[in-house]
């Protein structure tokens, strides 16, 4: 089947099976392999991308849902000017240690903190944000500092998210 992708603001024409999930899509294809695939059931949220600006589990959505789509990857999430604040974040608050949930985090921070700029302001929310992506190795509280001083960035209210 035919589906036409737009990803990380460049359009995509590709010829997919009906069954090729678009995390498969998105690594095989296009060789976006910042989005990573944990678990493959939606559980991890390692796969995590934002279609139509709504973080999704890539792993569960076939490519041909999403069709004529507009979607970013971890590797669009940086803008002209440098990294994202999340990304910024993430390296001054220590938010990462092996790496593999971090694309993932960042692309659901990036979608809740658009729909949700003062998450922060809210722990238990964050808490339950947070809860839906596994991260085997840092014990979540630098990516809850990382998060925190993302969105007071992204709001202009708060220090550089660098050191």
């Amino acid at each position: 089947m035919n589906v036409e992708l737009t990803v990380n603001g460049s359009t995509h024409r590709l010829d997919v099976e009906p069954r090729t999930s678009l995390a498969d899509a998105l690594r095989d294809r296009l060789r976006l392999t910042g989005t990573t695939l944990g678990c493959e059931h939606g559980v991890c949220g390692s796969c995590t991308v934002l279609v139509d600006g709504t973080a999704i589990r890539s792993c569960l959505v076939l490519a041909v849902q999403a069709d004529g789509a507009d979607i970013r990857t971890v590797e669009g999430l940086a803008g002209d000017g440098g990294p994202h604040p999340l990304q910024e974040a993430f390296a001054a608050e220590h938010a990462l240690q092996c790496g593999f949930c971090t694309p993932g985090f960042l692309m659901l921070l990036a979608g809740a903190l658009a729909e949700e700029p003062d998450l922060d302001r809210d722990e238990r929310r964050m808490d339950e944000v947070l809860a839906s992506n596994l991260c085997r190795c840092t014990g979540y509280a630098g990516i809850r500092r990382a998060a925190a001083r993302a969105a007071r960035r992204m709001r202009g209210d708060g220090a550089p998210a660098s050191p």
